[in-house]
């Protein structure tokens, strides 16, 4: 009655039992002999109805419950004598769904009940002859074993889920205590070699500037390095301890960012294509550290002039491009950086595909498809 872990449908399972049950159930009809005339038609009729209703069990348990208990009371009174299989059946769905008093009081009722049905005919039929045939569709041993093997299924596969819920908590745990791990180890050793670096050239620079001499072009990139290693670092060390509080970058910060690039002194712009729409959370982190990376390495570089963000929301795609006019020339495979390298992992971790090539037209480009219906 319920899916089991064989990649089978829920509902092809289901139907299929359901079918299964009624089957037998109108095959056992035709083989007694119903002694009521004229309502074979009924008996029938309530036999299958009480297997199909099966179909039901995994998302309705009580309902079903009700509706085989009705239909194996309906076709014991007018004369079908044939075990209340389907009752079985619901009884197991219900307990397994954790219904077990409402299990046990319809079991009291039905156990009731089909003496009473098989006391409507024959007329002359006695209470001893009724409460064996009454046993003879539903015996109390039968009810057990159902009842039993719902327990057990239910209480194993709660036992199953618990284990899973466990090792999930375990691994994210150490996940956690590795992330802290490293962000201490970043913090006390690449934090202040960093700091010292860029305060060191900070002062050469600004010494430079107060004698009036020229500041050399070497140790002005020296200080732009340190202060966006320093940004770098802080954001890579934010993100480490990141414990789920504060939401992580995304799209909605392309414009801060392509704003950060266009104080730098880089002729940025940012263009969105498509109707906007959400996109999993993956996707939207991976996005905008392309963009961002892109940028940087422009920046860093490509001596470019202007760079151009371009993202287009597909209906299963976010497709992401940055283009820029620097000197990269056709034909000239790029160096596999940590930043290129990183990128693609990131996308391909996702199922997409990432472009980074040198134009026809000059300059470079990266083309990022990041799908969005699934992670």
């Amino acid at each position: 009655m319920y899916p089991g872990r064989s990649g089978i449908p829920a509902g092809v399972r289901d139907w299929a039992v359901a079918v299964g049950v009624a089957a037998t159930l109108l095959v056992a009809g035709l083989s007694g002999d119903g002694s009521a005339a004229g309502v074979d038609l009924l008996g029938y009729a309530l036999l299958v109805a009480g297997g199909l209703a099966l179909a039901a069990a995994r998302r309705a348990p009580v309902a079903v419950l009700a509706v085989t208990g009705l239909c194996a009371v309906g076709h014991q009174a007018v004369g079908f004598d044939v075990p209340a299989v389907a009752f079985l059946f619901a009884v197991y769905a219900a307990v397994r769904a954790g219904h077990r008093i409402g299990t046990v009081v319809a079991a009291v009722l039905m156990l009731a009940a089909l003496p009473l049905a098989a006391l409507a005919l024959p007329p002359d039929m006695s209470v001893g002859e009724a409460f064996a045939r009454a046993r003879g569709a539903l015996e109390l041993a039968w009810l057990v074993a159902a009842g039993a093997a719902g327990e057990a299924l239910r209480q194993a596969e709660r036992r199953a889920d618990e284990a899973e819920r466990t090792r999930e908590e375990t691994a994210l745990r150490r996940a956690d205590e590795e992330r802290l791990h490293i962000a201490r180890e970043l913090h006390d050793t690449l934090t202040h070699q960093i700091s010292v670096i860029k305060v060191q050239a900070e002062v050469a620079v600004h010494l430079a500037r107060k004698r009036g001499e020229q500041v050399p072009e070497a140790l002005l990139v020296i200080q732009e390095a340190g202060r966006e290693a320093t940004r770098e670092l802080r954001a890579a060390l934010e993100a480490l301890r990141d414990d789920g509080r504060t939401p992580p970058h995304g799209l909605a910060h392309l414009p801060a960012l392509v704003e950060r690039a266009r104080r730098a002194g880089l002729d940025a712009t940012l263009t969105i294509e498509g109707r906007r729409h959400d996109v999993p959370a993956a996707v939207d982190r991976t996005a905008y550290r392309i963009v961002q990376e892109s940028l940087t390495n422009v920046t860093r570089h490509a001596a470019a002039a202007t760079a151009s963000v371009r993202i287009d929301y597909r209906p299963d795609a976010l497709a992401i491009r940055v283009d820029d006019d620097g000197r990269a020339t056709p034909g000239t495979a790029p160096v596999p950086g940590v930043g290129l390298l990183g990128m693609r992992e990131r996308v391909t971790a996702l199922g997409g595909r990432l472009r980074a090539e040198p134009r026809d037209e000059g300059g470079f480009s990266v083309h990022a498809e990041l799908p969005v219906g699934r992670s």
